[in-house]
């Protein structure tokens, strides 16, 4: 006859073996230990450096109340456990008093650890951006960031961004932590080489201000769809190729400035494309005989850029017209009183004077 104590017995039995072969393949038995407290430690290479305090005590009492629900993952390290994941529960069930910590006890060689802490943070939803980015940085060196997008749930725009942010230098990362500096803005300043952003901190000042940075992005940025030359040209600056597949094209490092907005970020190659660019262009006019007129009409003719292609043309053997040279001839526009009067707005004009100025419009200057 069978007891009820020794059915429970065996049925416990068929319970542990059932932990030790899944599919036909034997697999590691977890054993839930209950540790001193004592003698787990945190890792210090833990890539989590921020824990939100008033989240922590909430944890503790709900410890207090009910224990921890999920134990611990440590492996030994001598005399003691180093934490592998959970160190939110452990500081929680310290602030809450207690001895022990429920903990399951795994062997991992060392070269994973890291990889399963990064991994198991990021999987969480209060990460501290600029510690997700530095993360997934370390993660982007064993794995392309789909890989990264898949093993975390995240799109690959997501990912991008974070690498991105990851290049931000301290000083900026600074006010992403304390809330002053949004993400994307970080991403905006993170697109420049940290030489470039330490110039930017430096000019800012002590105090964060978003509408200068804003602008000084913006001046070290160039549309791409505006560019004076073609983007897709691969040979106009044989080494750094096609804008189109630039690395430095904010639309080829996560649509920074919106989906499939073409932006240059590397004001020295887009500069030096602009001057190639123009310099072929001069070439083509003296070999096909094309007489160039270039719109700095529009601009003062002392303008540092106007100054630059004034100084091209005449260097490469072609003569420059300013308007205070020759006048250039468009297409005639019939003068109107409502014309002149705009135009002589700023002088005290009687309106005889200004039919006057409106015949000598039509009809020339009278001798």
């Amino acid at each position: 006859m069978t007891t009820k104590a020794s059915t429970t017995k065996k049925r416990s039995r068929t319970k542990v073996a059932a932990k030790k072969e899944v599919n036909g393949k034997k697999v590691q038995a977890l054993k839930i230990e209950n540790l001193p407290i004592a003698k787990v430690k945190p890792d210090p290479m833990q890539p989590r450096k921020t824990f939100d305090e008033k989240l922590l005590e909430q944890l503790s009492e709900s410890i207090e109340k009910h224990g921890v629900l999920q134990p611990i993952t440590v492996r030994k390290s001598k005399k003691d456990y180093i934490i592998v994941m959970g160190e939110r529960r452990y500081r929680a069930s310290k602030l809450a008093g207690k001895k022990t910590i429920p903990c399951i006890v795994r062997t991992y060689k060392d070269d994973d650890v890291l990889e399963i802490q990064i991994i198991e943070n990021l999987q969480r939803q209060d990460v501290e951006p600029t510690e997700e980015a530095e993360a997934i940085a370390f993660l982007s060196e064993k794995y392309a960031p789909a890989e990264i997008a898949k093993r975390l749930g995240r799109t690959d725009n997501f990912i991008r961004q974070r690498l991105k942010l990851a290049g931000l230098i301290e000083g900026f990362k600074h006010f992403v932590r304390n809330g002053e500096m949004t993400i994307s803005l970080g991403v905006g300043v993170a697109l420049f080489e940290p030489e470039e952003q330490q110039m930017m901190l430096e000019t800012m000042g002590e105090d964060f201000n978003a509408h200068q940075i804003n602008r000084m992005i913006k001046d070290q940025t160039y549309d791409l769809e505006k560019a004076s030359f073609d983007v897709a040209d691969k040979k106009l600056v044989p080494k750094a190729g096609s804008c189109v597949e630039c690395p430095f094209n904010a639309a080829n490092q996560g649509n920074l400035f919106g989906e499939g907005i073409m932006v240059c970020t590397k004001s020295a190659c887009f500069e030096t494309k602009k001057s190639k660019s123009f310099l072929n262009l001069i070439k083509k006019s003296k070999k096909e005989n094309i007489l160039l007129i270039p719109e700095i009409r529009q601009y003062w003719a002392d303008d540092e850029n106007n100054q630059l292609i004034i100084s091209q043309l005449e260097k490469n053997g072609l003569k420059v017209y300013l308007l205070d040279d020759v006048e250039i001839l468009e297409n005639p526009i019939e003068p109107t009183i409502e014309g002149i009067k705009i135009e002589y707005q700023h002088y005290d004009y009687s309106e005889d004077e200004l039919k006057t100025e409106l015949d000598e419009a039509k009809t020339g200057p009278r001798i």
